[in-house]
């Protein structure tokens, strides 16, 4: 087939739009012919002397799966969509091109012919065979097209088993966001391991960590008999007063909500009788302790333990000094000295490295979670606080056995990095060491390699390593502070946190919906009835003053109608005070009794933990391999978030719609 015939082609097709302006204006256009060739045509028109010039090239067609697409790989070259999140990674179409010079033309066109178009400025002929585009996703209206191939790609969803991404949120594997991530423009993927890649039994190991920790205390002299590990006492996210001996819950803005003495808890008068109006104010650490990570929890139970048995008078003044506020403080600096000896120079270690079966919970999604991302071409990192020995054997015990192809755990990773001293990893720069003999033998190391396994280093290193910087790595970690906040604030790196008990949350939350209806329809009973008991109220203030009626309360209800109105309402909301006081208090008793649900404070408002995780997390989900049901290439939006005053909006606009 001629050029000039693609040309005609082209122009045929192509619309010029009705301008009056003097430049000329050059249109493109790509058509495949006989199914070997892909001509390119680029159209010069300028409507002043009405002379078009039509530059064609052939190019090979590209065969079915080989090199259809090319992927943006600079950061610095690639642009942000709609969202503000950069199209790196994102694919586009891709040709091989094979330009002759002998069917290059230059061709006039008059000007009659290009009036006769329509003012669309730019249309692409596509006519590929079965294995590429359908022609009908380039006609027609958009939102049409895109009604009829939503439609059937969740046919063909359903069909394989594949949840649609809006309804994989609906689930308590679900990856949650608060900030869009487009997981196409994330470079590196790093992880921290312990409560990350790999999920330990609370109870088993909590509660070696709780036994060591008395045992130490106990040689020191510290009454410890009897006492026993409880793991429902202490959730994560509550916060110690170090001066009180008070173990709370405080909402978003740092109001507590719920508080416990020792190991009672207080009443709702206790509280406001305590705090009043005080707000939980984390950057005074000499006064509040955030229980963060599920390390926290033996630290937490024995600290509330231990309290109950000062406030006994059974722990002597040599071991504790006689004011009561620096006495908290001394106990507590000493509980967390010896948690922290339990936890990594201890025996605690060494035990379950010999039964890590006992200790740890097997995932068998979780390499293949992470081998589809190393496939995507992902970079992936271990970056943990644990120590090469420790980290070797956990992750044999966790990942080889489940890898394809006699893998092992350290060839999904470019990079591994021991005892990386998590957060100052992040804060500042330290030395790196090259660990290069299986006993754990290291040598100064100034240059990294592929595969290489470190012992310390910074944050700063791995992105002079890689050459990857900021938001292109994603780091995925358990602890607010030491993994998700400083990587975020100190590098801007995309950040992912981990929290296990969503799970178990969300599906107390769906077991609890009756009963949570319940609560909210007695709540919004009283309200209507105490909205009127205040216009009565108001009404009758008004007629003892002597002002003109403004309510029809006022006109058409006596004096003695009005009291017995009032008293009669006044009777009703007391006993709706009765029942939805402790329907509130047992409310996230499913989740747990003492505290309620994790991520909420009351009924209606987040907790201060959730709060944290939306500042500082991008997206969090309970558990690594909950990335396989999602796939590398994922663009998680953020969902709508709810303002006080929407309910009143969208109720307007459903008014107006009916």
């Amino acid at each position: 087939m001629s050029c000039s015939t693609v040309c005609q082609a082209v122009a045929s097709c192509m619309s010029i739009p009705n301008s009056t302006s003097r430049s000329p204006a050059v249109f493109s256009s790509t058509q495949k012919l006989d199914g070997a060739l892909v001509f390119r045509s680029s159209v010069s028109y300028n409507r002043v002397n009405g002379f078009s010039s039509c530059r064609c090239s052939a190019t090979t067609s590209v065969p079915p799966g080989e090199d259809v697409f090319s992927v943006i790989t600079s950061s610095t070259t690639s642009e942000v969509d709609y969202l503000g999140e950069s199209t790196k990674g994102d694919l586009n179409l891709n040709f091989v091109e094979w330009n002759t010079n002998s069917d290059a033309c230059l061709f006039d066109v008059g000007c009659s012919m290009f009036d006769e178009l329509n003012t669309n400025l730019f249309l692409t002929i596509f006519a590929t065979n079965d294995a590429g585009i359908d022609g009908k996703a380039l006609q027609g209206p958009v939102e049409e097209v895109a009604k009829m191939e939503t439609q059937e790609a969740e046919n063909l969803l359903q069909h394989l088993g594949i949840p649609v991404p809006y309804n994989a949120r609906h689930s308590p594997r679900g990856i949650f966001c608060s900030r869009t991530l487009n997981l196409r423009s994330i470079s590196a993927i790093g992880y921290d391991m312990d409560y990350t890649l790999m999920h330990y039994n609370v109870m088993a190991w909590e509660g070696r960590a709780y036994d060591y920790c008395m045992e130490n205390l106990r040689n020191v002299g510290f009454p410890v008999d009897g006492l026993a590990f409880d793991p429902d006492l202490v959730i994560r996210g509550l916060v110690i007063d170090k001066e009180k001996g008070n173990l709370v819950k405080a909402d978003r803005f740092g109001y507590i909500k719920r508080a416990m003495h020792g190991t009672r808890m207080l009443s709702t008068r206790e509280v406001s009788e305590i705090y009043g109006r005080e707000l939980v104010d984390l950057r005074k650490e000499s006064k509040w302790e955030f229980l963060n990570t599920l390390f926290s929890v033996s630290e937490a139970v024995a600290y509330m333990q231990l309290v109950d048995r000062l406030d006994k008078g059974v722990i002597g003044p040599d071991l504790c000094p006689n004011e009561y506020r620096g006495l908290y403080k001394v106990w507590l600096d000493a509980v967390c000295e010896w948690i922290v000896m339990a936890h990594v120079e201890g025996q605690l270690k060494s035990e379950i490295m010999s039964k890590p079966e006992l200790f740890v919970e097997p995932d068998p999604e979780l390499p293949l979670a992470l081998l589809d991302q190393k496939e995507a071409g992902k970079r992936l990192l271990l970056i943990t606080n644990s120590d090469y020995h420790y980290t070797d054997k956990m992750m044999q015990h966790s990942f080889n056995r489940y890898l394809p192809n006699d893998m092992s755990w350290r060839d999904l990773f470019e990079m591994v990095i021991v005892s990386a001293r998590k957060p100052e990893f992040f804060q500042m720069a330290h030395p790196m060491y090259e660990v290069v003999t299986g006993e754990g033998l290291m040598r100064p190391c100034f240059k990294t390699r592929p595969g290489g396994l470190y012992s310390g280093g910074s944050a700063q290193m791995v992105e002079s390593s890689l050459n990857v910087h900021g938001d292109e790595i994603l780091y995925v970690g358990d602890h607010i502070y030491t993994d998700v906040s400083q990587s975020k604030v100190h590098l801007r790196w995309r950040t992912a946190l981990i929290c296990r008990e969503l799970e178990e949350e969300y599906n107390a939350l769906i077991h609890s919906q009756e009963e949570r209806a319940t609560l909210i329809d007695l709540i919004n009973k009283k309200e209507v009835l105490g909205d009127l008991f205040n216009q009565l109220r108001l009404a009758l203030q008004r007629r003892t003053e002597g002002r003109p009626a403004q309510t029809l309360a006022a006109t058409r209800m006596e004096d003695n109608e009005l009291t017995e109105s009032m008293q009669k309402l006044l009777v009703v909301m007391q006993r709706l005070d009765q029942k939805i006081g402790p329907m509130l208090d047992e409310d996230g008793e499913l989740f747990n009794k003492r505290w309620g649900y994790l991520s909420r404070a009351g009924l209606w408002d987040k907790s201060h933990l959730m709060r944290q995780i939306e500042k500082y997390a991008d997206i969090y989900t309970s558990r690594v391999s909950n990335f396989l049901h999602y796939t590398p290439f994922m663009y998680f939006r953020a969902q709508e978030q709810n303002l006080a005053h929407d309910s009143y909006t969208f109720d307007h606009l459903r008014r107006e719609e009916n």
